[in-house]
């Protein structure tokens, strides 16, 4: 819905010099605010400030506006953070509209002067390529080191929004909660730029995928595969691996091109964000190579390893990719064996690698991610609720 009203928006100015920022800042509107734990409420002021936001109840509040879940009741929008916070903002549907309506006038004077960036980068392309259908996957690895990690966020949540309507979010609140902190912690051994956001979802196969910017998907059938805590984290490491070596950006500006980057800082309307989901709901999905394959294994034993947790594993993981691939069932993983070829082969390399540490996840924890996409969802209902 926001992609359509940016396409539909007032075109962009042929002129060179830029279109002034609109203000980061919107007027306040009234609302009011639950922190859930007692049913008493307050009267708060609200406003938007450079996509966050914004009141004072116990202090300043600032939520982001791409962590909050929406929900309407009657005439009011109730508003409240992803995970365990119970803490709430009831506001006006009239109010809730100026609100967003603001932060997309101010997105849409942030994305006229950024496309000065993709002239940029086209051109820095076409210097290193020489010819776009050639050079753009010969440019890829270049491409993503010179990709600002700014940037690579912005294609990130436009890619993840478009994603998130093909796999929406699994409900169980502890579990993704236990999955986000594996996230967070690989994230700060790695030394990226970016936050690792791990994020279980409903999908039909058994795959996990990063996004560009750090968001990991964990499909709720490849939790249901995974034995145990360290052949799930192993997996987790191995994408937080691709994040970290940039080798995400480098699939995107493969097997997308440009499309996905003006598809980022326009809004939509190349249709490069409806490719991705339909690539990476397939075989084809952005591949990364052998290489860089073998690189996100080593890489991903290593971040585990520097936590002091078990990176063993990822061989026996791989093992049972190879013994199901053999079996009957070969259809359940087809997906995540072809985009991880050679799984015996790296299975061997991973066990001779593997060092033992402490358990990713506690056995609440672990109880807890096993139970959060059993969550009645009905992929049914999903699809017609999109029409």
């Amino acid at each position: 819905m926001r992609s359509a009203r940016l396409r539909g928006s007032r075109r962009v100015s042929a002129r060179a010099s830029p279109t002034p920022l609109a203000s980061p800042r919107s007027d306040p509107v009234e609302a009011r605010f639950h922190d859930g734990r007692t049913t008493a409420s307050r009267p708060v002021k609200v406003w938007v400030e450079d996509e966050v936001l914004v009141f004072h109840a116990d202090g300043e509040q600032r939520w982001p506006l791409e962590t909050v879940r929406v929900e309407m009741v009657d005439d009011r929008v109730r508003v409240a953070r992803a995970g365990d916070d119970p803490a709430r903002l009831s506001i006006a549907l009239s109010d809730w509209r100026d609100l967003t309506e603001h932060a997309v006038r101010h997105h849409r004077a942030v994305r006229r002067r950024e496309l000065w960036l993709v002239g940029a980068l086209a051109t820095s392309a076409a210097v290193i390529a020489g010819v776009v259908f050639v050079g753009i996957p010969a440019a890829s690895g270049p491409l993503a080191r010179a990709t600002p990690p700014d940037l690579e966020r912005k294609i990130g949540r436009n890619l993840g929004g478009q994603v998130s309507l093909a796999f929406p979010a699994c409900k169980g609140v502890a579990g993704q909660a236990a999955l986000h902190g594996l996230g967070q912690r690989l994230g700060k051994t790695s030394g990226t730029p970016f936050d690792i956001r791990v994020r279980a979802v409903h999908a039909p196969m058994v795959n996990a995928f990063a996004l560009p910017g750090g968001t990991i998907m964990v499909t709720d059938q490849l939790i249901a595969l995974a034995a145990d805590p360290a052949e799930l984290s192993a997996v987790i490491a191995h994408e937080a691996a691709h994040v970290e070596k940039r080798h995400v950006m480098q699939a995107v500006w493969r097997s997308f091109g440009f499309g996905v980057l003006l598809d980022a800082v326009v809004g939509g309307g190349t249709g490069a964000g409806q490719q991705a989901v339909l690539l990476l709901g397939s075989s084809t999905n952005l591949r990364y190579g052998r290489a860089s394959e073998a690189e996100a294994d080593a890489a991903g034993q290593d971040l585990l390893t520097e936590q002091g947790l078990s990176s063993q594993g990822m061989a026996p993981f791989f093992q049972r990719l190879v013994n199901t691939s053999e079996s009957k069932n070969a259809g359940a993983v087809k997906e995540l064996i072809s985009d991880h070829p050679d799984s015996q082969r790296r299975a061997a390399v991973s066990r001779a690698r593997a060092k033992p540490g402490a358990t990713a996840f506690t056995p609440t924890e672990w109880v807890a991610i096993k139970a959060t996409c059993k969550d009645g969802y009905d992929p049914l209902k999903r699809v017609r609720s999109l029409f």
